[in-house]
């Protein structure tokens, strides 16, 4: 007779933890750290058997062991992978495949570690994808010259237009949602700097032109 097969569980899971052996914890901790831009999270043991690495928000695990690295691939989904490929280039990290966009809509490469481990790291190409067709029309706009200024320095940055850059902005509020990642918010504080905008988002309200 058939065996009863037990109902799915609903199943909270917050993240996955990819876990590599390696030969020398202290070695892959500053490795990782150093080279790659990690941060050490957490060591265990005297001396550390076992260790975690976090990029951001995502941990990696690193175990005393012995380094397996065929097969396999461990890949990060990061917010600019063009500034991190430069800093892995910097620190003469092993490049085994070189940045490019990928037909699957992504924009990344491929390191080797110190133990042979592949990892890879790449950002979304918003830009895949079939063109549309679209007819733009003039609009007058005018704008505080400060906030021109960093609009300008800020469509550079994302390799935009000021135009396709302002309908970006605007796409997003559309759906309620921002356009911008962790990193380029980062620089948009530091831009704020550069200009001198010493106000607060709600400061439009009371601009008085001169």
């Amino acid at each position: 007779m058939p065996m009863n097969t037990a109902a799915t569980p609903f199943v909270e899971c917050e993240q996955v933890h990819a876990g590599l052996a390696v030969t020398d914890i202290a070695a892959a901790i500053d490795f990782y750290t150093k080279k790659l831009g990690f941060k050490l999270a957490f060591t265990w043991g005297d001396p550390p058997t076992f260790a975690g690495v976090n990029l951001d928000k995502v941990q990696m695990f690193l175990r005393k062991g012995t380094p397996d690295p065929k097969g396999c691939v461990v890949y990060f989904l990061v917010g600019d992978a063009d500034q991190l490929y430069e800093f892995h280039r910097a620190n003469d990290v092993t490049i085994a495949e070189p940045i490019d966009d990928r037909p699957y809509g992504i924009r990344d490469y491929v390191v080797r570690d110190l133990h042979g481990y592949y990892l890879s790291f790449g950002h979304h190409l918003f830009n895949a994808g079939p063109s549309i067709k679209i007819e733009r029309v003039d609009v007058p706009v005018r704008l505080e010259k400060r906030l021109a200024a960093l609009l300008e320095d800020l469509a550079k940055h994302k390799r935009m237009s000021v135009n396709s850059c302002l309908e970006e902005m605007l796409l997003h509020t559309n759906d309620g949602v921002g356009p911008h990642t962790q990193t380029t918010l980062r620089h948009i504080q530091e831009l704020k700097k550069k200009h001198g905008i010493d106000y607060d988002s709600h400061a439009s309200y009371r601009f008085a032109e001169e």
